[in-house]
């Protein structure tokens, strides 16, 4: 017979195992549930909201969204579908999410390898605000990404007219190359660098406007909390590199109302943020459109697309920047509580008004449009179809089609594809914005 020391020990192995599989479930069966249960005063798919019967269903509307309700936005609502994660996302889950911790400051992961940190936050938990936004950073990372040949709009609004377009952008390219949480292609899970870069990125060329032709802007995230991010800005006319200082990535630049950091619904450092989980909310989110390019609403509500939207569970999270000079006072993301993806965010300035919304139109499934080639998965992909940052108090707003409806047959998102379109190492060198430019 072994002796009650060994016997004791076994028991403790056989308790970890037993405790390590019922995670692994959980995991799972979290990833496989994915919806909001549906409740009697839920609208009905089939149900259209306009600004008539917008307040039956104001508690599923963010002050942004009903504001757009108000324009003249009408959502079209279906049924809510779950958004699985990637088999390869849920396996490094899996596997790793076990072993990672939050250091001390709550600033930075420890034993991170890929995958969600903390599938199975607690919302109730002390640090569940930090662990539910690194979930969102990790839940989009990918090995690669280039999104080609997209357009965006900026110009006012009024409540008895369409969006009158003071300026038209075209872009050429948007790149990100990850080095950290890798699952598709060697070098993986993890590129390391000598200076410990998390990702890249780059938007460059851009195209239109004439006056801003060969414009281009690159930037390196680091792993280090502490470590600002490298950013540079390319302007051709002048013949110069601008570096920007991190608060600047708040500014909205030539004459439109995005900023660097609102891309996607959040792309600033988790680290730069206070965060505060001010609750959970069941909203309306456009998670599965249809329309590829994305599709402009009519009259006065053309600034934001025209799709299908659905009920939501969110969590409802503030940051607030620890930058001084930082444009806004606060951001409040609406977390997708199932699929730790964005459908929109809302920012207040510095008296603490409302003043500007990012939204997203988001599209899942195994190719952006049904004759696509190239950008073809075997397993549900997140496309953005189109985005609008709009400003509330100034009657503005800015819209994206991602890609462009003139490029005909653009499949736009090309992701996890390694060096076979274009994401090499090199591409995001400033070297390459300037070539880019000329």
């Amino acid at each position: 017979m072994g002796s009650p020391g060994r016997r004791r020990l076994s028991r403790a192995r056989i308790d970890a195992g037993a405790v390590l599989v019922s995670l692994l479930a959980a995991v799972r069966l979290a990833a496989a549930q994915g919806i909001a249960a549906p409740l009697e005063s839920d609208p009905t798919p089939g149900t259209v909201l306009t600004r008539e019967n917008a307040d039956r269903y104001r508690t599923l509307i963010p002050p942004s969204i009903g504001w757009a309700l108000d324009r003249g936005l009408e959502i079209h609502v279906i049924a809510s579908t779950p958004i699985p994660l990637e088999p390869a996302r849920l396996a490094a889950t899996e596997k790793y999410s076990p072993q990672v911790r939050l250091s001390d400051d709550k600033l930075r992961l420890l034993n991170y390898v890929a995958g969600l940190p903390f599938p199975l936050a607690d919302a109730s938990s002390e640090d569940a605000a930090v662990k539910l936004m690194f979930n969102y950073e990790n839940r989009i990372a990918l090995d690669d990404l280039d999104v080609r040949n997209f357009e965006c709009d900026t110009g006012s609004l009024a409540p008895d007219r369409p969006m009158l377009v003071e300026k038209h952008f075209e872009m050429g390219h948007f790149r990100r190359l990850y080095y950290v949480g890798r699952l598709y292609h060697e070098p993986m899970p993890t590129w390391s660098t000598p200076d410990g870069i998390r990702y890249r990125e780059a938007l460059y060329p851009l195209l239109e406007p004439f006056d801003l032709k060969g414009v281009g802007f690159t930037y390196n995230r680091y792993l280090d909390p502490a470590r600002q991010d490298d950013s540079w800005l390319y302007y051709p006319l002048l013949k110069r590199a601008r570096r920007l200082s991190t608060a600047a990535r708040s500014e909205a630049l030539f004459g439109q109302d995005t900023d660097i950091d609102s891309y996607g619904g959040y792309a600033g450092n988790i680290a730069w943020m206070d965060w505060k989980l001010l609750g959970m909310k069941r909203v309306l989110g456009a998670m599965h459109t249809e329309h590829f390019p994305g599709q402009w609403a009519k009259g006065a509500a053309d600034f934001l697309f025209d799709d299908n939207w659905e009920v939501r569970e969110v969590y409802v999270l503030e940051g607030r920047s620890k930058l001084p000079g930082y444009a806004y006072s606060r951001r409040v993301i609406y977390l997708d509580r199932h699929s730790y993806v964005i459908p929109y965010t809302e920012l207040y300035d510095q008296g603490g008004q409302l003043w500007k919304a990012w939204v997203n139109q988001w599209k899942i499934g195994r190719k952006p449009f049904p004759e696509a080639k190239r950008a073809v998965y075997g397993y549900d992909q997140q496309f953005i179809p189109a985005i609008t940052m709009f400003d509330m108090q100034l009657d503005h707003a800015t819209r994206c089609q991602v890609p462009s409806a003139r490029y005909p047959g653009e499949e736009g998102w090309y992701a996890n594809f390694g060096a076979g379109e274009g994401s090499t190492e090199e591409a995001f060198n400033l070297s390459a914005i300037i070539a880019g430019g000329r």
